[in-house]
C-alpha cells in the first residue's frame, strides 16, 4: 500500500500534525490501526503524566519495585519481598521459596 502524509488534528491542544507515511507504514507494520489521536508534544506530554503518577522509574523507563523488608518463615534471614507480608502469611527468601516452589510443582 502507498502511503500519504496526512494532516490530522490534536484532540489534546487542537494543532494540526504531519501523520508522516512512514509513520503510517510504521503503524501497519505494528498491527495498530487507529491514527494517532494527539501531537508528538501532546503525546509526550500524557506519556510524562502517566509514568508520574504511577511510581518511581529507573533510568531505563521501567517501573520500580517498592520493596518491603521481611524475615524468611522457613530460615530466619532477612529478605525483601515485592508485596507487603500479612500476619499469618509465611514470606520466604528467594533460595527458600525456590525449594518450596520446587516441592509444590512435584
Amino acid at each position: 500500500m502507498d502511503y500519504v502524509d496526512k494532516t490530522l488534528e490534536c484532540v489534546e491542544c487542537s494543532a494540526s500534525f504531519t501523520f508522516s507515511a512512514s509513520e503510517q507504514e510504521f503503524f501497519a507494520a505494528k498491527g495498530f490501526t487507529n491514527e494517532p489521536k494527539r501531537c508528538p508534544q501532546c503525546r509526550q506530554a500524557k506519556k510524562d503524566q502517566r509514568r508520574s503518577s504511577q511510581g518511581s522509574w529507573d533510568s531505563d523507563g521501567y517501573r520500580r519495585r517498592e520493596m518491603h523488608p521481611a524475615v524468611c518463615a522457613a530460615c530466619g534471614k532477612e529478605t525483601e519481598v515485592p508485596f507487603e507480608p500479612r500476619e499469618g502469611r509465611p514470606v520466604y527468601c528467594s533460595e527458600c521459596y525456590a525449594k518450596v516452589r520446587d516441592q509444590t510443582l512435584v
